[in-house]
């Protein structure tokens, strides 16, 4: 395992510096301050009263699964059988599935840059190696086909992520349509995080199932559902990878948390999913209004939680820019290199996953901080 070319995630040094003042608005961290469904609650103590300690089957719980089909039935009109759904702790344990599934040692992963880190760092745990293309607001952080004509043949699997961490943007159906239909022409597999999927704002995000049934599609429950400390996620795979994922999984992890699955099975409750969505859609609108006065924000995010805000006006140095927020007025974002190297040292992303009138003290910090900078100069 190729350990030496992992990057720290460096949000993760932000929230334990954050940690250490009181006061500390946060806008660096991907999760969600609400709880899940009362229902879930109800359903853990049941479950722990059951005494459901044991081990379940590595594909996790048939009736799990039957609900997460149930889930795209409803969702986006498409049948999957319960066979093809595996249950991971979070979303991590999916990726390492999914990379085991697709490619061999030395074997290249198509990543965007931006994206999330780990994606990289996963690849480089499997001894695999990520190529990186860039994308930028000229396409909406979507990457095109032309993009992957370009680079096919370096290339045995491409995943890329919508909504996307970090800059909230959601590949159209017809650009994820073209994607699919290119990726299944050049034989390479297709790997499709869709975390965020529910926490969309003006539009439905399509699933590459609709385009691609032997797409590798990733979700979980730690953002919609509110449930990031259950770590539990799920992959469905093309049905003839069914029986390798399982011993896979048998082998990484023998099974997803039993308590989290059992939880789980009460978190699909609609009505309570809607509010979650409302109120993450008028934070987005609270903030994207706030920051676009402070900021070059190249467009309004159609999904996820996040603000991907150009800074460049301020510094050519994100990271430091970031650090001395933190430090002077303890406000804490994520810096853009976080993400990859496209130009990503202009950037921060803000999250908006604390309530608006935290955010309201972070933004009214942030503007007097900002003019006295200005003064100053």
């Amino acid at each position: 395992m190729r350990y030496d070319k992992m990057s720290a995630f460096i949000v993760m040094d932000i929230v334990r510096e954050a940690a250490k003042y009181p006061n500390a608005i946060h806008f660096e961290i991907g999760q969600p301050d609400l709880p899940p469904s009362p229902k879930v609650k109800a359903a853990l103590q049941s479950a722990v009263a059951a005494d459901q300690f044991s081990y379940t089957e590595s594909l996790g719980l048939p009736a799990l699964r039957e609900k997460i089909c149930r889930y795209y039935q409803d969702t986006y009109q498409i049948e999957i059988s319960p066979q093809r759904v595996l249950l991971t702790p979070g979303t991590s344990g999916a990726f390492l599935i999914a990379y085991a599934l697709t490619l061999a040692k030395g074997e290249k992963l198509g990543l965007t840059d931006p994206s999330y880190p780990c994606y990289k760092n996963f690849a480089y745990m499997m001894e695999v190696e990520p190529h990186f293309m860039p994308v930028d607001k000229s396409s909406c952080y979507q990457l095109t086909v032309p993009q992957l004509q370009a680079q096919h043949e370096k290339i045995r699997a491409l995943q890329i992520s919508s909504p996307a961490n970090p800059t909230g943007n959601i590949y159209t159906a017809e650009s994820l349509q073209a994607l699919n239909t290119y990726c299944r022409q050049h034989d390479i597999a297709f790997i499709s995080d869709e975390l965020y999927h529910g926490l969309v704002y003006e539009q439905q995000a399509a699933t590459a199932l609709q385009f691609n049934p032997d797409a590798y599609v990733i979700n979980g429950f730690s953002k919609y559902f509110c449930m990031p400390g259950a770590r539990l996620g799920w992959i469905i795979v093309p049905e003839h990878k069914v029986r390798e994922a399982e011993i896979i999984a048998q082998n990484i992890f023998i099974c997803a948390p039993t308590l989290s699955q059992y939880g789980a099975l009460a978190a699909f409750d609609n009505a309570y999913l809607a509010q979650i969505q409302t109120t993450f859609r008028q934070r987005r609108d609270y903030l994207y209004n706030e920051l676009k006065q402070l900021f070059t924000i190249e467009f309004k995010p159609q999904g996820a939680f996040y603000l991907w805000a150009d800074v460049s006006r301020y510094t050519d140095d994100s990271y430091q820019f970031a650090k001395e927020m933190l430090a002077e007025i303890q406000v804490a974002t994520t810096p853009g290199i976080d993400f990859g190297n496209n130009g990503t040292h202009h950037y921060l992303r803000f999250a908006y996953t604390r309530d608006i009138e935290h955010m309201r003290k972070g933004i009214a910090r942030l503007k007097a901080w900002l003019k006295n900078r200005e003064k100053s100069r």
